[in-house]
């Protein structure tokens, strides 16, 4: 099936914003550096928007460039099809542009839709789950995606581009007082949790068991494992001063987030102590100015900073600050099999709320070739194309008898943010053909795919008995 190339019309959205900060079209055209007849143009729908223009608009009005992109909660976008994709519905041709109107013109209803779909999944499901839990393991797993705390801390993130203001502001001032710019990190970390009475103790791994810290407030002290490395030592005390310096801040922010689930509550409370423990080792001002002159080069910022290659990823994925935005990137983590135990994004990448990931997209190849980055332009159902890197990483806890676990990290961005990329040197942007990924099986229409494991929920399966093609699965098209 062919796919639409995006065009970026944007007339209403310009509109708006050239209104809110008062300039005219002339005056607007002038900041960016183009003619007024492009914005008159542009505005009346008459001219799709550049990627370049995209970009520019970002930089001079300090925006999120999904602010401006059509589909700009690219989420609710992949949430509102998929829930409309499901067969109960008996609504199998509608098109894209039937749903992209509904979310246009009422987002708020469309949200409503999926979250009424959803308790549906939950009262349908549940009674299967509790009868049987391996009567049908797909429809299990989508149950509970829906019903597991983590897709609440994620919609959290995810409604803050993964941007906490407070915590990230906090764990900046800390790292001034530390100077961790100068003293060597562990020393300065460790000694700043002894001014609360509290000490490091590195024990082997027989004793630490299937543990790798724990914190014992009644002796004081803060017990790692052997099989962490530096990197991780320095990550879990900085966890543990978030929760000693920052409690209340943290108490707050799950406030906030009105969380009725107590393992959602302990959950966001977690991550955001693990948020704070990223920002205090990478923090935001240097950090970020140490990313736009390595051209965000992940390897190089890791022996920088003293971080691993998921940690200085992941804290990539969080620099939205009004005013010193880094790229929004997407960040994910898959395992072997291509569960995600990972994501987050600071753009307007898509991700399904259930099933794996698409198995044309490289972060699953990253597997043959262990600890290389590999890159890759990967083009979305709605047409958006993203540019990627993926490489590979291993976990703590490997020893003879028991290895350690291997995980692929994938990070990615607009294609439109690719130039300031170090991993795009020497790749044509223009004329390398993207990629066309699905967000998983269920919900991917992309026909003749080799890869596909399943047909679309919405299409009937179509079987020929006398011919066999590369696509196992091949299903009725619109």
């Amino acid at each position: 099936m062919a796919r639409r190339v995006e065009k970026l019309i944007i007339g209403q959205r310009l509109k708006v914003l050239r209104t809110s900060l008062g300039l005219t079209q002339a005056q607007m055209a002038a900041e960016l550096g183009i003619s007024a007849s492009y914005i008159t143009l542009i505005e009346s729908d008459q001219r799709p928007a550049s990627a370049k223009l995209l970009v520019r608009l970002a930089e001079v009005y300090d925006l999120n460039i999904t602010e401006l992109a059509p589909s700009s909660n690219a989420q609710l976008a992949t949430d509102f099809a998929a829930a409309l994709k499901d067969p109960v519905l008996e609504a199998p041709n509608l098109t894209r542009a039937e749903m992209e109107a509904v979310l246009q013109a009422s987002p708020r209803i469309a949200a409503a839709f999926v979250r009424l779909h959803d308790r549906y999944l939950e009262h349908l499901l549940r009674p299967q789950a509790d009868f049987n839990p391996m009567t049908d393991r797909d429809k299990v797993e989508a149950f509970a995606e829906t019903s597991r705390p983590v897709e609440a801390v994620r919609l959290w993130f995810y409604a803050r581009n993964n941007h906490v203001a407070g915590l990230d502001l906090a764990a900046e001032d800390l790292a001034e007082e530390l100077a961790l710019h100068r003293n060597e990190p562990h020393v300065a970390l460790s000694e700043r949790l002894a001014s609360h009475g509290i000490h490091v103790r590195i024990l082997p791994a027989h004793v630490m068991g299937q543990e790798l810290r724990r914190f014992d407030p009644h002796k004081k002290e803060l017990r790692l494992s052997e099989l962490l490395g530096q990197p991780s030592r320095r990550f879990q005390i900085a966890v543990l001063l978030a929760r000693l310096e920052h409690e209340g801040l943290i108490s707050e922010l799950v406030q906030e987030a009105a969380l009725t689930d107590p393992a959602a509550v302990s959950l966001m409370r977690v991550s955001l102590a693990n948020y704070f423990g990223a920002a205090l080792l990478m923090p935001y001002g240097r950090f970020l100015a140490a990313c736009e002159s390595a051209r965000y080069d992940v390897e190089l910022l890791g022996h920088r900073f003293g971080t691993s290659f998921e940690q200085t990823a992941h804290r990539m994925s969080t620099l939205q600050r009004p005013g010193a935005r880094g790229i929004p990137f997407f960040f994910v983590r898959v395992d072997k099999a291509g569960n995600i135990s990972k994501r987050f994004s600071a753009g307007r990448f898509p991700f399904s709320r259930f099933g794996g990931t698409c198995p044309r997209w490289n972060i699953h190849s990253a597997f043959e070739l262990p600890d290389q980055v590999q890159t890759q332009l990967i083009r979305m159902p709605e047409g958006a194309s993203y540019f990627s890197i993926a490489r590979t990483v291993t976990r703590a806890g490997g020893m003879h008898g028991t290895p350690a676990q291997r995980l692929a990290i994938g990070l990615g961005c607009d294609i439109a943010y690719a130039p300031r990329l170090i991993y795009a040197e020497g790749i044509d942007l223009e004329r390398t053909r993207p990629v066309d990924v699905g967000l998983n099986c269920y919900l991917c229409e992309l026909g003749d795919c080799a890869s596909r494991a399943h047909a679309p929920i919405n299409r009937r399966l179509m079987v020929n008995e006398r011919a066999r093609s590369l696509a196992i699965f091949r299903f009725e098209e619109e």
